[in-house]
């Protein structure tokens, strides 16, 4: 799985802070596309990089997609962000860019509260390993 080093909640509380400071919206310098979610962030381990360098499979986002799904050019489009499995890819298709924003803004709040959550259970001082780990279900 992941060889990507980096602390899942500070990821996610990343991505939360690029996506509620208009991360992801149309800008004149990149007006010719808007940005991709999670692919044009910070967030990606290529993100710098101008042919990646690394696989998706080493990206900590990893743990939050599905088996079936580990094969896709960005298998982080496919992380299910609802009970209903409506993920990046299938609001990109279906839906509109407000309403994916609205959608990955939930899943980052509730993900990010499920593992510290599940970390304080695990460490009553509040203090983790800085360890990833899965949690499963997309709320």
């Amino acid at each position: 799985m992941a060889n990507d080093k980096r602390d899942v909640v500070q990821v996610l509380e990343r991505e939360l802070s690029f996506l509620e400071s208009g991360w992801y919206d149309p800008s004149p310098a990149t007006s010719w596309r808007v940005p991709l979610i999670f692919v044009d962030s910070p967030t990606c381990p290529n993100f710098t990089d101008r042919v990646p360098s690394r696989p998706c499979s080493e990206c900590v986002l990893m743990q939050f997609v599905p088996l079936r799904h580990f094969g896709e050019k960005a298998p982080c489009r496919h992380i299910p962000l609802n009970k209903v499995g409506e993920t990046v890819e299938t609001l990109y298709r279906w839906g509109n860019m407000k309403d994916t924003k609205v959608l990955l803004r939930k899943w980052l709040l509730n993900t990010i509260k499920r593992l510290q959550e599940k970390r304080a259970s695990f460490r009553p001082d509040g203090q983790h390993s800085g360890l990833a780990f899965y949690v499963p279900d997309a709320t």
